[in-house]
This record gives structure tokens, sequence and C-alpha cells, in this order.
């Protein structure tokens, strides 16, 4: 192996290895995430759930219209 090659796999090891032992002696600290995560995610969904239910009852939505039966063809003329 090359001689620079060398060099630098043996700092990014070190690198890796002193990454390693500086989160392993690091106490755990909650994030944003891990403290409101899950209540940020439920208020979302129940906002975008009342918006939108709100949304279809008061627009006067007629599902699957179909032109069948409504629609008259005219005479056809020549």
């Amino acid at each position: 192996m090359f001689p620079v090659a060398r060099a630098a796999q043996s700092l990014v090891a070190r690198g890796i290895q002193h990454t390693a032992v500086r989160q392993a002696h690091r106490k755990h600290e909650l994030t944003f995430h891990d403290k409101y995560g899950t209540m940020v995610l439920l208020g979302g969904a129940a906002m975008f759930t009342s918006v939108w239910g709100y949304v279809f009852t008061t627009l006067k939505i007629e599902w699957g219209v179909s032109p069948v039966g409504r629609v008259t063809p005219s005479e056809w003329r020549e």
C-alpha cells in the first residue's frame, strides 16, 4: 500500500474511533423531536382531518357525477 493511502486510511479510522468514543461517553439529551415529536404529529393529523372534514362538508360536492341519462344528443343536421 502506498504511504499516502496508508496515512489517509489511518486518519479516517482514527477520526471514526474518536467520534465513537465521544458519543459513547456523552449523556443522551432529549431533542425537540424526542420530547414533542409524537404530539406534534398527532396535532398535525387532527388539524388536517378537521380542516378537510370542514371543507368537504360545507362544499356541495356531488361524488360520482355521470352525464349518462342527463345529456341528450341534438338531432343531426345535414
